[in-house]
């Protein structure tokens, strides 16, 4: 019987005691950015971004040697003042192209939103994976989403590759369970989507600002 690496980020998502009410959340397709403006308040607070070397089984996904940098940024994601998603997105510094500039100049917008503004980008199979403190991203969730105590000993989380151009930028959420209390929408879908202008690519406002079409 082949042994089950536990590091392994699963593709099936299976039905459990401890995830079943996290399924709606893990397995939506669409922008979880989207979804979280359509139940309240929703805010970004960058905890981190710059060069940095990706954790092993970023690197595997993307095709990276072990010791190679890349561009990470860590996110809160923020639902009526309570942190709900902790978002680590890697971006290979090689090759460049619009995500690039994007990434450096998002500030507090939200990439996805970014992305799902777009229509020539693509979404790869999700992958999912309950962490523990053993993995890499565990401690900087909790410390990101200030879990009170008792801090759960495991989190739910997703993992997506977004393609652009020629380039992909891999980006996986890690869920609070403090976000399975905003489960009733309070607000129409197509009125919690962000303005145009805070999800349009730098290149379409310099291009705005300067009252041309293209």
């Amino acid at each position: 019987m082949p042994v089950v690496d536990p590091r392994r980020w699963r593709n099936k998502l299976l039905r459990t005691a401890d995830n079943i009410a996290f399924l709606p959340w893990l397995r939506d397709r669409a922008s979880l950015t989207a979804r979280i403006q359509a139940r309240g308040r929703f805010a970004l607070r960058v905890i981190h971004q710059g060069l940095a070397r990706p954790t092993a089984d970023e690197a595997r996904a993307l095709g990276l040697a072990v010791e190679e940098q890349a561009w990470i940024r860590e996110v809160a994601l923020s639902c009526d003042d309570q942190r709900v998603v902790f978002a680590h997105t890697v971006l290979p510094c090689r090759p460049r192209g619009p995500l690039t500039l994007w990434l450096a100049r998002l500030g507090s917008r939200s990439l996805g939103a970014l992305l799902f503004a777009h229509a020539g980008f693509s979404r790869g199979p999700m992958t999912f994976k309950r962490i523990d403190r053993r993995h890499a991203l565990y401690a900087p969730a909790v410390t990101a989403l200030k879990l009170a105590e008792p801090i759960p000993g495991v989190l739910w989380a997703r993992r997506s590759q977004f393609g652009f151009d020629n380039q992909s930028v891999l980006v996986s959420e890690v869920f609070s369970p403090l976000l399975l209390s905003f489960g009733e929408i309070s607000r129409p879908l197509q009125q919690a989507i962000c303005p145009a202008d805070t999800i349009r690519s730098p290149e379409q406002r310099q291009t705005g600002e300067r009252g041309q079409i293209g």
